[in-house]
């Protein structure tokens, strides 16, 4: 008797469990109106978390559906999107740079409560990023062939992916609208909205991709993302405009406030520099591997890749919801909150990313195997999930110090450590090891998780130090 009343009473607190988890789920989906400057932090990590998370597990789902497609056309594709991919980062750089001055200005008005001001700078962010924009599609469009030529592609590749690289820069407007809004969002505290905006462009990229690549080929792939972002992007207008939660946007907002301009370029520059060094770098490693390895390295390095993005976008949904708290604990004079509530992503950061590791470590091969049967490819990939892996749980911290810092609106100095790591200690690292020692492919990924582990280090230790609590935005 006394056994049967033990397991109706554990079945009983496991179902209230799973009906509490569920409830916050859909909280988490309609939060729009959330304080995340009060009440439990846990439950607040969870709630910005959730959607975040989610936004980018699908757009990650899409960047694996991709090259599972395109990667049916032959290792010329595969090079060709790789490379084109390697590139356009330079573009994810500066909307990433402008979506984090968005998130941390926006962020802390709305910890001020002071959501007139929230709107306006998220409508200037938009501005500027609409200038920005047109600059690099042009450039995009009209060198598209130099731009494969200097990434060391061949003249095969060259010859096909022209078109592709084409279409995809002149459709960069997508890419840096999608990011920036939901940037704004996500300051606001949104993270649902910016969840479903993000979904609904993955999705229609999953269901054109490969419609449009059985009749167009590679040319298809680069339509059907560029729709997919766009209709994102039309979506989050809509609901901007339509005003609700903390952001009302009023037709006065879109007069140029050369002040407010100023004060988001100041935290932006700094902050797309940041990106655009890391990325940089990846291009740098990225030539590297097709120019020692040729081809088929760079095909297999390139799908590894893809597999690697698929894992890390969901740590950096938890690495955004740090820097939304930051930023609204910081305006609401939280400080202590603030600092917590970035341990406690850390810890969930870290965790997660241990069990990635795990999983490259000992299940490389067959994860190559479900995308390519070219032994070359599956080769080169399963060596890059596995080396690269040696170092995710770093990664894992590393996201959410960085995060954090950008949130509070200290962008500088993820931009100094990231020059450092990057550019003093990755790239000659790898050049050193994969020409003059001829490591060749493997020198390249030796000097990924070096770096790595280096930047987590030096962004826990700036953390620690506390500067970040004194910025004023």
């Amino acid at each position: 008797m006394r056994v049967f009343y033990l397991f109706n009473t554990s079945t009983v607190s496991l179902s209230n469990k799973l009906t509490k988890i569920v409830g916050l789920i859909k909280e988490s989906f309609s939060s729009e109106n959330q304080d995340y400057t009060q009440g439990s932090i846990p439950k607040a990590v969870f709630l910005l978390a959730v959607p975040m998370i989610l936004e980018l597990s699908l757009e990650s789902v899409f960047a694996l559906v991709d090259i599972f497609f395109v990667s049916k056309l032959g290792q010329n594709a595969i090079a060709t999107v790789g490379l084109t991919e390697s590139v356009i980062t330079i573009v994810y750089s500066v909307a990433i740079g402008l979506s984090t001055a968005a998130t941390a200005i926006v962020a802390r008005r709305v910890g001020e409560k002071n959501h007139e001001q929230a709107s306006q700078a998220g409508i200037q962010a938009l501005l500027i990023s609409l200038v920005a924009t047109l600059l690099i599609s042009i450039l995009g469009v009209v060198y598209a062939h130099k731009i494969l030529e200097l990434m060391g592609a061949s003249q095969a590749v060259i010859s096909e992916g022209t078109v592709f690289t084409q279409i995809m820069m002149g459709g960069s407007v997508s890419i840096m609208l999608l990011f920036l809004i939901n940037g704004i969002f996500r300051g606001a505290g949104n993270a649902a909205m910016a969840m479903k905006s993000l979904w609904l462009a993955s999705i229609i990229n999953i269901i054109l991709c490969p419609i449009l690549i059985h009749f167009w080929g590679l040319k298809g792939a680069a339509i059907a993302t560029v729709i997919g972002r766009s209709t994102g992007v039309l979506y989050q207008l809509y609901y901007l405009f339509k005003g609700s939660g903390h952001l009302q946007i009023k037709w006065v907002y879109f007069k140029p406030d050369w002040s407010l301009i100023k004060s988001i370029v100041e935290v932006a520059y700094p902050a797309t520099l940041q990106f655009i060094l890391a990325s940089g770098s990846w291009i740098i490693l990225a030539k590297l591997v097709a120019e020692t390895g040729g081809t088929g390295a760079s095909a297999g390095y390139q799908i590894a890749i893809r597999n690697i993005v698929f894992f890390i976008l969901p740590a950096w949904g938890l690495s955004n919801a740090a820097a939304t708290l930051v930023g609204q604990n910081l305006g609401a004079k939280q400080v202590l909150r603030a600092e917590q509530s970035v341990w406690i992503c850390t810890k969930y950061n870290a965790i997660f990313m241990a069990f990635v590791m795990v999983l490259f470590l000992t299940l490389a091969e067959p994860i190559m195997r479900l995308f390519t049967q070219q032994e070359e490819l599956v080769s080169y990939g399963a060596k890059t999930l596995q080396v690269i892996g040696i170092g995710y749980i770093f990664y894992g911290i590393s996201m959410v110090m960085m995060q954090a810092l950008n949130g509070a609106g200290d962008t500088k100095t993820p931009t100094y450590i990231n020059l450092v790591c990057f550019w003093l200690i990755q790239v000659p690292m790898a050049y050193v090891l994969a020409v003059t020692l001829d490591w060749g492919v493997l020198g390249v990924l030796i000097a990924i998780p070096t770096a790595e582990i280096l930047l987590a280090l030096a962004s826990w230790y700036f953390f620690r130090a506390g500067k970040w609590k004194t910025i004023e935005l």
